[in-house]
């Protein structure tokens, strides 16, 4: 009865960013489950790398590429996906970016709008479009990819814009959550704590930076793609129903302290 609620049998699922790392492993995690999953990545090349990845383990991903700041494409691609599938039941909004490392005082107008528009508006643009068929049909599930930065104030690297943005996304999944629960829509969210990403990887070159993250995470490590994927897969399945407007921290007790 329980483990049937994980299985995603015959869902369209659909990934944003879902060409490496953690949308990679989202990938993967919903099509183990039974769903057929579409990646939908900005970077052709990085999209039919992530699909050789996951056919060489037995998958076969589509791929669709979408840049999710622009709504028309969004559009486009939510509008497609439903035409050759005839609905969608999964999105996972995970495209996103960081930038971090610059103080409030000396970023750019540039820096700013790019951060808010991939992480804040690309994701309500998905949100919205594929969220109307969603609404149609009754029945969907919606996973947005916050972060713990949502919830603190990271140290020591200044990031004011992607903290505020990750924090915007929060707020948003609970008040999507709160307009389209009745509507048969479930959204949620997903915060993680610093993951071993290539997006993760210049903390290498700053030892002092690595240990103030490894010194406040209580469980003394970085998170792994999987471990995040499985908080995925859990609230786009039946095994999270009652669950909507949630935001699932799995930062290794970070912002315990």
């Amino acid at each position: 009865m329980y483990l049937e609620k994980f299985r995603l049998n015959d869902r369209i699922a659909l990934v944003t960013g879902g060409g490496r790392a953690i949308g990679l492993g989202s990938v993967e995690a919903l099509s183990e489950a039974g769903a057929k999953v579409i990646i939908a990545d900005r970077d052709a090349e990085v999209a039919e790398e992530g699909r050789d990845r996951l056919r060489a383990k037995g998958y076969d991903p589509e791929i669709v590429i979408m840049d999710v700041t622009d709504p028309t494409r969004v559009t486009e691609v939510a509008d497609e996906v439903v035409r050759r599938h005839g609905r969608i039941d999964i999105l996972v909004n995970n495209a996103g970016i960081a930038r971090s490392e610059t103080p409030a005082e000396t970023v750019a107008d540039e820096h700013w709008l790019n951060v808010i528009d991939v992480n804040l508006n690309g994701t309500f643009w998905c949100c919205r479009a594929f969220g109307r068929h969603m609404l149609e049909a009754r029945c969907g599930v919606i996973v947005n990819v916050g972060s713990m930065s949502g919830f603190i104030v990271n140290k020591p690297q200044e990031q004011s814009y992607y903290n505020a943005s990750k924090a915007a996304v929060h707020h948003l999944t609970k008040s999507l959550a709160a307009e389209w629960g009745a509507r048969g829509v479930r959204v949620n969210a997903v915060a993680p704590t610093y993951i071993a990403t290539p997006l993760n990887e210049f903390v290498k070159s700053k030892p002092d930076m690595y240990k103030a993250w490894i010194d406040g995470t209580p469980m003394g490590r970085l998170g792994e793609i999987e471990e995040i994927a499985s908080v995925v897969l859990f609230l786009a399945s039946d095994a999270a129903s009652l669950m909507t407007g949630s935001i699932v921290l799995a930062d290794g007790g970070y912002t315990c302290w």
